[in-house]
């Protein structure tokens, strides 16, 4: 359990580079899509080789197919519920966080890190090890998300300590959630297991289409043309080019 968690906290506390390189840094809008797009890839990639191949091995297609789906939906629902009070535009970078409602935004991110942090505590019930590249992954991914919501703090008037008070708290929420993914299921059946790592997974999937993606928005490259997507999705990011003036 205290393994589990310490690996939270680690691949967590990316979130707090990300988030004081986004106030503090002047980094342009297109250079936090390229970021936001390879986080989103190298996420992608976790998913698909570290949580669904091996859920699959362990409880075969049902148990992948139901979870993914039940992971989705759920993130779904309480990123729904979340966007309903207030806290849709959490990972804007531009002013659309200063119509948002604080506490929303705050739930929200939270929300965000929970799936990711969650699989890495499930990653050490089989083998006993952690994977090593879904803490890669997940630490990587973390410092575009961060950056982004912190550029948008920034430009909605939050001060910096507050910006890191809320994202200091979400990583204390990597390191519980996945002590708790770990714990919760200690002794379970393997395909049990397999479901929660699909569902899990399905979660990440959903948060990326349903908050990462859309905050691309208005984060287009210069004109004349340059690298149109990011390094990390080129072929999965259309709202950074196919994007009109009153994104602005």
């Amino acid at each position: 359990m205290i393994e589990a968690g310490l690996w939270g906290l680690l691949a967590g506390s990316s979130l707090l580079v990300g988030a004081v390189a986004g106030y503090l840094l002047p980094i342009s809008r297109h250079a936090i899509a390229l970021i936001i797009a390879f986080g989103a890839g190298v996420l992608i990639s976790a998913v698909a080789f570290e949580l669904t191949e091996e859920a699959y091995s362990i409880g075969g297609g049902d148990a992948v197919a139901l979870g993914l789906g039940a992971g989705a939906l759920t993130f779904f629902a309480g990123d729904w519920y979340i966007d309903r009070m207030g806290g849709a535009m959490r990972k804007r970078a531009g002013m659309e966080q200063a119509d948002g409602n604080a506490r929303a935004i705050a739930f929200g991110a939270a929300l965000d890190g929970i799936p990711e942090s969650a699989a890495i505590g499930l990653t050490l019930l089989h083998g006993g090890t952690v994977e090593a590249a879904l803490v890669g992954a997940v630490f990587l991914s973390n410092v575009p998300e961060a950056l982004s919501s912190s550029a948008g703090s920034k430009n909605a008037g939050k001060s910096l300590s507050a910006v890191l008070g809320q994202w200091a708290g979400i990583v204390a929420i990597s390191g519980i959630a996945a002590a708790l993914g770990f714990t919760l299921l200690d002794g379970a059946s393997d395909n049990l297991i397999a479901w929660t790592q699909a569902f899990a997974g399905g979660a990440v999937l959903c948060m990326l289409a349903d908050t990462m993606f859309p905050g691309l928005r208005g984060l287009r490259p210069p004109p004349g043309g340059g690298a149109r997507h990011g390094p990390g999705l080129r072929p999965g990011v259309p709202a950074v080019d196919d994007v009109s003036e009153g994104d602005y």
